[in-house]
């Protein structure tokens, strides 16, 4: 567990008033590649928005200004989703996705979102149900766009993509909950966050230990008030025989959630860790 790139990713989003969102995204790859030069990824970002810049005058509008940026990064660069793979873990990785031109909606996003902020557009990430969307403040009004393909959608159509959600949730039966509540843009933290429970998603179900192990300490020094990640990395630990560690975890959720639904579950894990201790 590389300690100088941790540090690095941790002094990167210590503080809610200075998070370079970007640069955070890009360094969470150096988990499964770390002999990535960030500032070597971040100059390619800025080469595009540099290329971007030469279509921009004073004079240029907001809405042209979005119609360069979506012309650009559609049409011009190729960027779009990887329907061949749209769960390989490299559609989270922003070096991958600038060669590839691949991604899936958050990590789009991402790279829409840094370059429209280089000229001057402002773009929110919206961490909508099942498909994260972006938000462009215009003097017109607020679009919400696709990160997959530049489409501005409706309210109909936006309420009819999350109607799924809210049917398998059960709020369909209650009281109707507005649009509105899940179009507020997010914090470059619950980005950040969305963005990492994606790979951790992805590499659970494969089972990798070790690469999930990478983007949980990542998500317990992003998240630094969540016991459940601490938990969650206690068990990943204890899936790589990390036996002393995993220990610690899992009685530090203990301490904190003594009464939570898997309190039991989480105390059989520590008596079976401690029993193998002990045989070791």
């Amino acid at each position: 567990m590389p300690t100088r790139q941790l540090d690095y990713f941790a002094s990167l989003v210590a503080e809610d008033d200075y998070f370079p969102l970007t640069e955070a995204a890009v360094a969470v790859a150096q988990h499964a590649f770390p002999d990535l030069d960030v500032q070597t990824v971040l100059d390619q970002i800025d080469q595009l928005g540099k290329r971007l810049k030469q279509r921009i005058t004073p004079e240029t509008s907001a809405v042209q200004k979005l119609q360069h940026l979506k012309h650009f990064f559609y049409s011009e660069l190729g960027f779009g989703p990887n329907p061949n793979d749209f769960y390989a873990p490299e559609n989270s990785y922003l070096h991958h996705i600038i060669e590839s031109r691949r991604g899936i909606p958050i990590s789009l996003a991402m790279l829409m979102m840094e370059l429209g902020h280089q000229i001057g557009l402002k773009i929110r990430g919206v961490s909508f149900p099942n498909h994260f969307m972006m938000r462009i403040s215009l003097q017109q009004g607020e679009i919400i766009m696709d990160p997959l393909t530049g489409a501005s959608l409706s309210k109909n159509e936006l309420q009819e993509m999350l109607d799924p959600y809210l049917d398998a949730k059960g709020y369909q039966d209650e009281i109707s909950l507005p649009l509105n509540i899940f179009l507020r843009a997010s914090s470059p933290r619950e980005i950040l966050s969305r963005f990492l429970r994606n790979l951790k998603l992805i590499y659970t179900e494969n089972e990798r230990w070790e690469r999930l192990l990478g983007v949980q300490q990542r998500l317990v020094i992003l998240l630094p008030d969540s016991i459940e990640e601490i938990r969650d990395r206690g068990l990943i630990l204890a899936q790589l025989e990390y036996l002393r560690p995993a220990l610690e975890d899992m009685q530090r959720y203990l301490v904190a959630s003594p009464e939570a639904g898997d309190a039991e579950e989480i105390r059989e894990h520590i008596a079976t860790l401690e029993n193998q201790s002990r045989q070791n």
